[in-house]
């Protein structure tokens, strides 16, 4: 699995002209699941979302994680995470799992997330979706559960 993650000051998606998520400060998390993936690589995921030390303490430092800093998730579905554009100038998606596959581990890792305590906002599966967010910092996160980056 591979996720994008923006530390936000707000985030919210949109689909059909209805807010169906809305965070204030925490973290936008964009997730890809790829063919290959298992709850395994959902659970690595999650524990590196949740773990990052990435808000600011009294200090002004990169000190504390989402729960320590009172954030949420707003997580949203995004197969385009596993395009791979090194040939030609249309991406493949050949390494992205399958629709039912994927919205399963994405609901896993939401479900995950919130057995953690954290509140969780979320996109609409395999909708077309417009996605608002105020990047904090900025601080954007690339994570591959196969640890490739």
């Amino acid at each position: 699995m591979r996720a994008v993650i923006q530390r936000v000051s707000r985030a919210a998606v949109t689909v059909g002209g209805a807010v169906v998520g809305r965070i204030g400060p925490g973290l936008l998390v964009l997730v890809g699941v790829g063919k290959d993936d298992t709850t395994a690589d959902a659970d690595y995921l999650v524990e590196k979302t949740l773990g990052l030390r990435i808000f600011r303490d009294e200090q002004g430092k990169m000190n504390l994680d989402v729960f320590q800093a009172g954030g949420s998730l707003l997580v949203v579905s995004q197969f385009t995470l596993y395009g791979d554009c090194r040939k030609g100038r249309r991406p493949s998606f050949d390494q992205a799992a399958e629709p039912e596959k994927a919205r399963a581990l994405y609901e896993y890792f939401v479900e995950q997330a919130r057995r953690r305590g954290i509140t969780v906002e979320t996109g609409e599966f395999q909708a077309m979706m417009a996605v608002e967010l105020v990047n904090d910092g900025p601080v954007t996160l690339l994570f591959d559960s196969r640890k490739l980056f």
